[in-house]
């Protein structure tokens, strides 16, 4: 009886969003092929500052794809995973920076490129998966707003020093660039390409505004799905519904998802009491101005994130479920 093959998945954003998604669906590796294409605007925290001084492709998103994707089968595996997630907190320079920044910039800066230096790691976290920046040119982010104003840089888009209310209006890269050619290549054999979850602007679109990137994408025959945040963010998708997110979505990427994963269960107080201090709030369920088929279920994590020492960064204060968000990802096919 010939091999049942299995489906290919591509997961696209950056940071814990996409690591939350490809943790759960890691689990069923005999099932699917999981590639993870990961932007490369990063330019806050530890990545950031490695980024200006080395003038490599930022490593943040890269390490967390690479971390998600690696082998949990022993005790030397689980250290491994547990020393690319380290974050020193010191009152020095280190203070603020991922072990596993520097490791793959060190090995960037040993072999030569940002690509050899992720298959290297590959190997040495014996991922399970293929890990893809969606171009290998150096880029800015920039985003134009409703007001005019015009903001270069992830991470001053990300935590906006600006308290106006506004919207974005537009979204680039500075300068222009070729989205990697591997990426194309997953396009084409995809079964499923998932957006999000992430920050709708800095981590999911910021993708999708690469050279060639939509051109690509429409020639999928895959299924395309949008997984939706938990809360929206001040200064990104301040009182944002569901169908203004997924209708940002298929401004950028010129598809309509198939499918949209959104969670309807209800936040502890407390984590809504913090997320309103930050003008933060639950994404508004309004399935009937869709198109899209809406997958609404409780897709809520049991455990409040715990912040790391020397984490400087502004970060989610409760995340999707791995393995909810998988299930339901799999009953697609």
């Amino acid at each position: 009886m010939p091999e049942k093959r299995k489906k290919n998945i591509v997961v696209i954003g950056g940071g814990t969003g996409t690591h939350t998604v490809l943790t759960g669906l890691k689990k069923h590796r005999d099932e699917v092929h999981l590639t993870a294409v990961v932007a490369m605007t990063d330019s806050g925290g530890s990545a950031g500052r490695l980024r200006d001084e080395f003038g490599y492709l930022p490593v943040g998103d890269v390490r967390l794809a690479l971390v998600a994707l690696a082998r949990e089968d022993d005790e030397d595996d689980a250290l491994l995973r547990k020393l690319f997630l380290h974050r020193f907190a010191t009152n020095g320079n280190m203070s603020g920076h991922n072990f596993g920044n520097l490791f793959l910039t060190a090995l960037t800066d040993i072999l030569g490129s940002e690509e050899a230096a992720i298959h290297a790691a590959t190997r040495v976290l014996r991922v399970t998966g293929d890990v893809l920046p969606v171009t290998h040119e150096k880029v800015e982010l920039v985003a134009t707003y409703d007001d005019g104003v015009t903001v270069v840089g992830e991470h001053d888009i990300d935590e906006p020093s600006e308290k106006a209310l506004r919207k974005i209006v537009s979204l680039s890269v500075t300068p222009q660039a070729r989205v990697n050619g591997k990426v194309v290549e997953a396009f084409r054999n995809a079964d499923l390409i998932i957006f999000g979850p992430g920050d709708l602007y800095t981590s999911v679109l910021a993708n999708s505004v690469i050279d060639g990137f939509k051109e690509a994408l429409s020639q999928t025959k895959g299924k395309v799905v949008y997984v939706s945040n938990l809360m929206t963010k001040w200064g990104q998708t301040t009182n944002m519904s569901l169908s203004e997110h997924v209708s940002e979505v298929a401004k950028y990427t010129g598809r309509v998802p198939d499918a949209v994963l959104v969670n309807n269960t209800v936040l502890p107080d407390n984590l809504l009491l913090r997320y309103a201090e930050q003008n933060e709030y639950p994404v508004v369920l309004d399935a009937q101005n869709l198109s899209s088929k809406v997958l609404a279920n409780d897709f809520l994590a049991s455990e409040e994130v715990v912040k790391n020492k020397g984490d400087i960064l502004k970060r989610s204060l409760i995340r999707h479920d791995p393995h909810k968000l998988a299930s339901a990802i799999l009953a697609l096919f």
